[in-house]
């Protein structure tokens, strides 16, 4: 099955993690407790709904536990951000992710119980939301609508395998443009190029294209 997201706090951040998940044909839900940021995103969401994260019930209501990634995405309130993954920790959720104002915020949210915390300055919504589709990539860039760069580290599959076996623009209509191995970058990598461990594969494609080979990555 699909991942399901859940995205709480709809500011800025979020909606556009929300936004980008809903718009790769993935089911998500937008938690606010401002009703009107619900309705300015509802038709970017699967499910919107206005809830107060720190309610321990309303989030069982919800059924949050059932999500497979929650992104806590809370705007200037950090208490409320802290408690929120606190709560989310205590109900079992798979996978947290939140937002921190700076790194003091984010050692809190580490030791309250996120998986991973990210700044706003540096992860930009978009590239956030393609990292919790697949772990391995590194990083993904926008060239137009519908056309973009993805980093992608080489799985266990890939190791030993050349860019021939892989055939990855036979498979999914993506192409290897570069390779990453440790200080090395290789442009127009050959055909018998073999994947090794640590590779960071740069791959150009049409946006579901790269979604499909980002699920297999």
């Amino acid at each position: 099955m699909s991942k399901q997201f859940a995205v709480i706090g709809m500011g800025r951040f979020g909606s556009s993690v929300a936004r980008t998940l809903y718009e790769m044909d993935y089911e998500v839900m937008g938690i606010d407790e401002d009703e009107e940021r619900i309705n300015e995103n509802i038709q970017y969401v699967t499910h919107a709904i206005a809830a107060d994260s720190t309610d321990e019930m309303a989030l069982k209501e919800i059924g949050i536990r059932n999500f497979d990634v929650v992104v806590v995405s809370i705007g200037a309130d950090i208490q409320a951000s802290i408690l929120t993954v606190l709560i989310l920790k205590e109900l079992g959720v798979k996978k947290i992710v939140a937002k921190a104002q700076n790194e003091r915020h984010g050692q809190v949210l580490y030791k309250v119980g996120a998986d991973r915390v990210v700044f706003p300055e540096r992860d930009m919504g978009v590239r956030v939301a393609h990292n919790l589709i697949s772990a391995n990539v590194l990083d993904f860039i926008e060239l137009a609508e519908d056309y973009s760069v993805a980093e992608v580290a080489a799985s266990p599959s890939m190791l030993g395998k050349t860019i021939r076996q892989l055939d990855v623009r036979a498979k999914y209509g993506v192409n290897i443009i570069a390779i990453k191995s440790n200080d090395r970058f290789n442009i127009a990598p050959r055909p018998d190029q073999m994947i090794e461990r640590n590779d960071v594969l740069v791959v150009i494609g049409h946006n579901l294209d790269l979604k499909e080979f980002e699920e297999q990555a």
